[in-house]
């Protein structure tokens, strides 16, 4: 506009065939990501907390962060402010990136470190960057202001008239959907559900967290893995917040307060291998699930199905039984020998312990086999050390749901 036609000050590169480095990719990540793949770009992401199948249903290369800095032509954050991603763009790490590097940041203020990417700007290594967020805000007064590769734009992500609409009928709704039908969307740190999946999921969530809380208290020593398999039906839904739900329950007898939205990080935290496995078909059941837990003992499996909206157990140390879950159960673990049913009855009846019910499952006649019994009463330690003493008994436990 001011008469001027200076072409070759503006000449440009292209987004095609280059690689995007997301560091974050969560609901926005997820979306910038689609967007870049649609303009042809190669798209790699550092997460903690991005498993490998929403990777792919994403559209992304999971890496560490070492290798985005290192493969990335231009980087955009989209994480939130936290003391594990505050300046997680620092010298340091601003000195691992490809010479002329593009950053975007319209996520938080304080991802980078102002000053090392103003010196970065300034040397050339760095190509341009453009931010939306700073430090301190309002910023009346950066770092930053003046370099010639440097764009700023005043917070103003959302500063749509439909974004501001958009915003607030989204809360309500999304409340709406979750006290409604259980449906989750667009959260954070857990795995999303839809309107229609929630009422399918929602018995084996149950059977999950119950199943993983069988397991967890059957084990005593370290865990190192947790293999969930999915048979049949069950295998076709959407199967993440089931492994959430299990991984909860196998950690909640060592940590009281994990949850669904934790579990899959602290288990990372804390080094066990979570694995997933699916299979169409199942031999006898419509639908069945199986908890396999490592430890530095050796292996543990257990299995369950829903039954008319119920979850079950199904099998035991390989044993076959069909038990509901009671809020307490005693597990027993004996050689099948005649006398053990009357004994272990006596011994609940003295202690006032009523049996809600009774399941068994065996090998074979005189073999290993093991008692689920559903208890009214919670059995007092006194009352484990008689089972225990028991002919016959190798383990006795309470189990608590």
């Amino acid at each position: 506009q001011a008469g001027k036609w200076e072409k070759n000050r503006f000449m440009g590169v292209e987004l095609y065939a280059k690689t995007l480095g997301l560091i974050g990719a969560g609901n926005i990540g997820g979306i910038v990501a689609d967007r870049a793949n649609g303009l042809k770009m190669k798209v790699v992401a550092y997460d903690p907390f991005l498993s490998a199948e929403r990777a792919v249903e994403i559209g992304v290369e999971k890496v560490e962060l070492e290798d985005l800095l290192a493969r990335a032509d231009v980087i955009t954050l989209h994480t939130p402010l936290t003391d594990k991603t505050r300046n997680i763009l620092s010298a340091e790490n601003l000195a691992k990136t490809k010479k002329g590097v593009l950053i975007v940041n319209c996520a938080r203020g304080g991802l980078v470190d102002e000053a090392a990417l103003r010196a970065g700007l300034d040397s050339g290594h760095i190509g341009g960057a453009a931010f939306d967020v700073f430090v301190e805000e309002p910023a009346k007064d950066n770092v930053l202001f003046g370099a010639e590769n440097f764009i700023a734009t005043p917070h103003l992500g959302a500063s749509t008239m439909e974004a501001q609409e958009n915003v607030a009928l989204q809360v309500a709704e999304q409340m709406s959907d979750y006290l409604l039908t259980g449906a989750v969307s667009n959260a954070l740190n857990s795995p999303s559900v839809t309107a229609d999946e929630a009422p399918k999921l929602k018995p084996f969530v149950a059977l999950a967290e119950r199943l993983g809380a069988f397991a967890g208290q059957m084990v005593d020593v370290e865990v190192k893995a947790v293999d969930i398999a999915y048979e049949g039906e069950v295998a076709n839904l959407n199967t993440r917040p089931l492994t959430a739900a299990a991984l909860a329950g196998v950690l909640r007898p060592m940590l009281e307060d994990v949850n669904m939205v934790s579990a899959p990080a602290v288990a990372k935290d804390r080094g066990i291998t979570v694995s997933e496995s699916k299979q169409d078909d199942s031999p006898i059941y419509d639908s069945l699930v199986r908890i396999t837990v490592t430890t530095t003992l050796g292996k543990r499996s257990f299995a369950g199905t829903v039954m008319a909206g119920a979850p079950r157990v199904i099998e035991v140390k390989g044993m076959d039984l069909d038990a509901p879950f009671a809020s307490t159960m005693l597990y027993v673990n004996n050689l099948d020998k005649p006398g053990f049913i009357g004994a272990l009855g006596a011994l609940l009846a003295e202690a006032g312990v009523n049996i809600a019910t009774f399941n068994l499952g065996r090998v074979s006649a005189g073999e290993d086999a093991i008692a689920l019994v559903g208890v009214d009463q919670d059995p007092a330690d006194e009352l484990i050390a008689k089972i225990r003493a028991l002919p016959h008994v190798k383990e006795a436990r309470t189990l608590r749901f």
